[in-house]
């Protein structure tokens, strides 16, 4: 019977203590959950895991959010060749994208897999705490060659010259700008040729190259990256 009380009694014991370990991790969980991150505050002495939160928290939403707006735009614009071939709607985009004719249109409209614009974003932005970023919403360390633009110097000289990267009111404008770069810059034909053929992002990312200055390694560097962080499974997700 005395055996019985003692037995029952480190049961309820154990139980309780239990129940208040589940209530502690609830509460971290919530306080955590309840973070909220802004791009111009880093917060100092973040340990790897706690950046890269923070990164994903930030960036993700706002990459998902661009993307879907890009493949809507690229969708509708090739509904609209099928049926009005000769309208003037094409005709203006074509000309911002600097197309050559209407399927080549539709090649540098085609938004590339989010998982690269999470890697190049990561790797340009050191993770989401970059002075161009928190300064000038600059995701992409994107240079400025217009001075009637806004945009900031980048505290660095080319020779006699100052560089400047662009200011960009959100990040979401930045993220577009970056697509636009790809969609349209003469350095990234290739890219945008295999893009039609294959959406692996680990074989897309060869084509990147001339993105840096750091060339064949660039795109290594952004492989591992998609790979290690296992930023495909952003591709798979619902806009």
């Amino acid at each position: 019977m005395g055996l019985n009380l003692v037995l029952k009694g480190k049961i309820i014991k154990i139980k309780m203590i239990i129940v208040i370990l589940m209530f502690i991790n609830t509460v971290i969980l919530t306080a955590e959950s309840s973070v909220k991150y802004t791009i111009d505050v880093v917060p100092k002495k973040m340990s790897v895991q706690e950046k890269k939160k923070r990164f994903f928290a930030l960036f993700v939403p706002a990459i998902k959010k661009v993307y879907a707006a890009l493949e809507k735009d690229y969708l509708e614009t090739q509904k609209l060749i099928e049926t009005e071939p000769d309208s003037q709607k094409l005709k203006v985009l074509m000309q911002s994208y600097s197309a050559k004719n209407l399927q080549d249109l539709l090649t540098r409209m085609k938004p590339h897999p989010k998982s690269i614009a999470l890697a190049q974003s990561a790797m340009e932005s050191a993770w989401g705490t970059s002075r161009f970023l928190r300064i000038a919403n600059n995701v992409f360390g994107i240079w400025s060659i217009n001075e009637d633009e806004p945009r900031v110097a980048a505290g660095k000289r080319r020779g006699d010259r100052t560089i400047y990267v662009k200011k960009y009111n959100t990040i979401e404008a930045s993220i577009y700008d970056y697509y636009k770069l790809l969609a349209s810059g003469k350095a990234f034909q290739k890219f945008r040729d295999e893009k039609m053929k294959t959406n692996n992002p680990t074989m897309l990312v060869k084509y990147l190259d001339k993105y840096s200055e750091r060339g064949a390694e660039y795109g290594k560097e952004l492989a591992s990256m998609i790979k290690y962080n296992k930023l495909t499974k952003y591709d798979n997700q619902e806009n």
